[in-house]
């Protein structure tokens, strides 16, 4: 939100000057982003006068003008139009740096004849779109005088206000805070009200909900022309371009007031309006000179003919006013927040109304808005102004709060007197009868509870004076974390040391990329973007996006995890929480003593068993299946009976397609809640058992069925003898054509580890031909001959 210093100090009555007022804002919650001088911009210029004129001798539409500095005159080739002799402008000499091109100005020769400068127009000059002649500046002011003084130039303070403050998205709005903080008075200015001397030719109705009241004024007989000099002077500091003085009053009084409007040409509108729903297929060419075709239900206001404009986001070409304008409907209506904001995300259009509306206007604004706006149209354009006519009713737009005056200092420890806690609340618009606060109807948007309003006595009065804490080490207090917040705390560590790189996401993805995540439907009614617009069914596409980014930005390899919730249901609570990690590109930095490796599935599953184990998760099975957006055949899962710990494994090629990654990307999926409670450790730690007898190791080659997972052979061998055998692997998968093509060889090793005397070669024998047996019978393995 931009606000030139001058149109500020019209409605807050204060001495203070840009740098002092930025500061104060930011204090109180409004950061400052930026104070633009816009006097900086004039600072090499002077005032020239022109005191002779004569042709070019070489150009017929040039002239060679005798400039005055005040202590010399300048030759200056000049092929403005509207130059004449006695005219002030602005000056430029040589070494001068002009804003529009950015260089500096150099004495030139044009058509043969010497030119010692330039006389400026506004737009060489960054301060308007305006070339069609130079600068005539009406003043007293003698040549010579820097340029900057007949412009009264003016700071422009950019402000990022937040999404919270709709109220302060208008210029009254911000003085209104800056007044309460007692940096100045702000100045309300009461309206005086408009009789109409006639009944409005155009009807207005509504039929959809999602709009609360709608007003509108019929105009007639306006004369539609350039606005007053100071409104496009706000304007233009705002960053908006001066149109004409009927669409400028609308945009004047939105970034004044934070209170949309839109004027018709009435002539243009065919029987009444009313506000509702489109039909699918409905089209309108807006205002940006693009042509939108409508959903259901995408609220608009239509007349006889069809759809004339985007309720709260955007007006139509076809009713637009014109320089022949002389007839005009002004609309001043409340609409739904949510519906605003929905229909502009799908039709990607930003405006400054949509910005307001889908924030939330002033509920009681719209008839001090037509108001405003029929004051301003009949002062500047002329004309004759019709009753209002009106549908629907004002939104409630008051609410009581039961307020303890202690909270402040319970939640702050800020001692702030009751009369003076009051007072603030005062300042800013509120009532206070004892126990009793009101909300203005600005702020019904943001404040809600108790808590609301201690937030805003204490920025008002002052972060400044929330009483500092000394406190010796030994007196800190110290959390306990609840066992899901050590499994957090825990698996974080683990994927950090397994050298992954932490990273946070949004909550939210694209509704478009869920449903390839098993999509829960959960979407969100007031996106923060149209590609933001579900709940997340999974952390994989935020993760994969970075991946993406990462890798527009040429780095290969990418190792990132996050832990965060996944969402289930619309129900409150209805969410899991999951550790997920990804990995792209090669395992490892390249070295000269081992060649690159790109990442696999593998490399997924131990990433996935460290996070299990560190969240002291029991022994799980691993199963050859997994969720769809992985690869079938280069994924597993991890699983305690049917309850899945984990999925880890390579993504199926068409999710990486949908996110524009050339390169295979592996994942694991660790969820934290399904994970059983640990049992709780022994505060004296078991010592550990070694045995004094050598380990004894022995290898078999089993041929199985190609479809016999090796993990249940594993199993098998592991339950033989869980005394003795200490660990079983594989080694070594051949299938070839020395076996039959349904058939494949795994060689496993087996560790037997006696623990109270040494094994005889008989034991064991038959502890490998119980091996042997067992295996057969479970998997139907065959021992392979040599």
């Amino acid at each position: 939100m931009k606000v030139s210093l001058s149109w500020l100090k019209a409605y807050l009555k204060t001495e203070a000057g840009a740098a002092e007022i930025a500061g104060r804002l930011t204090s109180i919650g409004l950061e400052v982003e930026e104070i633009i001088d816009n006097a900086s911009k004039l600072t090499p210029f002077i005032i020239g006068e022109i005191v002779a004129k004569d042709r070019h001798p070489n150009a017929d539409r040039l002239n060679v003008l005798s400039v005055s500095t005040g202590t010399e005159k300048l030759q200056i080739v000049c092929g403005a139009p509207n130059c004449y002799v006695g005219m002030k402008s602005v000056l430029a000499r040589p070494g001068d740096v002009i804003p529009l091109y950015n260089e500096k100005l150099e004495k030139g020769v044009i058509r043969g004849v010497e030119s010692m400068g330039m006389l400026c127009s506004e737009k060489e000059l960054g301060l308007s779109e305006d070339h069609e002649g130079i600068i005539d500046l009406k003043t007293d002011l003698p040549a010579g005088t820097p340029a900057a003084q007949a412009f009264g130039a003016d700071a422009v303070i950019d402000i990022n206000v937040t999404p919270n403050r709709p109220d302060c998205l208008g210029v009254k709005g911000i003085a209104r805070d800056l007044a309460a903080t007692g940096i100045g008075v702000f100045v309300n200015v009461p309206a005086e009200e408009i009789a109409g001397s006639f009944k409005s030719p155009v009807s207005v109705k509504i039929e959809d909900k999602a709009c609360a009241q709608f007003l509108g004024r019929y105009i007639r007989g306006v004369k539609n022309g350039p606005s007053p000099k100071w409104m496009q002077e706000r304007l233009i500091a705002a960053g908006l371009r001066p149109i004409s003085a009927l669409v400028d009053v609308t945009n004047y009084l939105t970034l004044c007031d934070c209170r949309p409007l839109h004027v018709f040409d009435a002539d243009r509108i065919a029987g009444g309006l009313v506000v509702r729903a489109a039909a699918d297929g409905e089209k309108l060419l807006a205002l940006d000179d693009k042509e939108y075709t409508l959903a259901t239900g995408q609220l608009v206001i239509a007349d006889d003919s069809g759809v004339q404009s985007i309720a709260g986001v955007m007006g139509g070409i076809p009713t637009a006013c014109r320089a022949e304008t002389t007839n005009v409907f002004l609309e001043s209506a409340y609409f739904d927040p949510i519906s605003v904001a929905a229909t502009g995300r799908d039709l990607n259009i930003v405006s400054d109304a949509r910005a307001r509306f889908e924030r939330g206007v002033d509920p009681a604004s719209c008839a001090r808005g037509l108001l405003d706006a029929t004051r301003l149209i009949l002062d500047i354009c002329g004309g004759e102004a019709s009753e209002v006519v009106s549908a629907g009713a004002e939104p409630e737009g008051r609410r009581d709060i039961a307020f303890d005056f202690d909270l402040v200092s319970r939640r702050c420890g800020m001692d702030i007197p009751k009369a003076e806690q009051a007072a603030v609340l005062k300042k800013l618009g509120f009532s206070v009868k004892k126990n009793i606060v009101s909300v203005p109807s600005w702020r019904m948007h943001d404040v809600a509870q108790p808590v609301d309003l201690v937030e805003e006595i204490v920025r008002i009065y002052g972060t400044e004076h929330i009483p500092a804490l000394t406190m010796r080490p030994e007196s800190l207090p110290t959390g306990i974390l609840l066992p899901h917040q050590k499994r957090e705390v825990a698996v974080r560590r683990c994927l950090a040391d397994r050298g992954l790189n932490q990273a946070i996401t949004y909550s939210f993805t694209d509704s478009r990329l869920a449903r390839r995540f098993g999509s829960k439907g959960i979407r969100v009614a007031n996106p923060i973007a149209s590609d933001l617009d579900e709940m997340r069914p999974s952390l994989i596409p935020g993760l994969l996006a970075a991946v993406k980014r990462n890798q527009d930005r040429g780095i290969k390899d990418v190792r990132l995890f996050e832990v965060g919730p996944e969402f289930l249901s619309h129900a409150p609570g209805d969410q899991r929480l999951v550790a997920c990690g990804v990995r792209a590109g090669d395992c490892m930095p390249r070295h000269w003593l081992a060649q690159a490796r790109a990442v696999d599935a593998y490399d997924a599953k131990a990433d996935a068993a460290a996070a299990l184990a560190a969240v002291e998760a029991p022994q799980a099975q691993v199963y050859a299946d997994a969720p769809a957006w992985y690869h079938p055949g280069r994924a597993g899962s991890m699983k305690l009976g049917k309850n899945a710990l984990a999925y880890f494994g390579e993504l199926h090629p068409l999710v990486l397609k949908d996110f524009d990654i050339k390169t295979p990307v592996v994942a694991f999926e660790v969820y934290l809640d399904n994970v059983p409670a640990s049992k709780p450790k022994s505060k004296l730690q078991k010592a550990l058992k070694l045995s004094p007898f050598l380990p004894v190791t022995r290898d078999f080659a089993f041929v199985v069925d190609k479809d016999v997972p090796a993990e249940k052979l594993l199993s098998c061998i592991r339950s033989v003898n869980k005394d003795l055998i200490a660990d079983v692997s594989v080694f070594d998968v051949y299938a070839g054509d020395k076996l039959p093509a349904d058939k494949k060889q795994l060689a496993v090793q087996v560790v037997i580890q006696p623990a109270d005397k040494t094994m005889t070669d008989d034991e064991i024998n038959a502890l490998a031909t119980q091996i042997i047996n067992l295996a057969a019978k479970n998997t139907g393995a065959a021992l392979r001959s040599a």
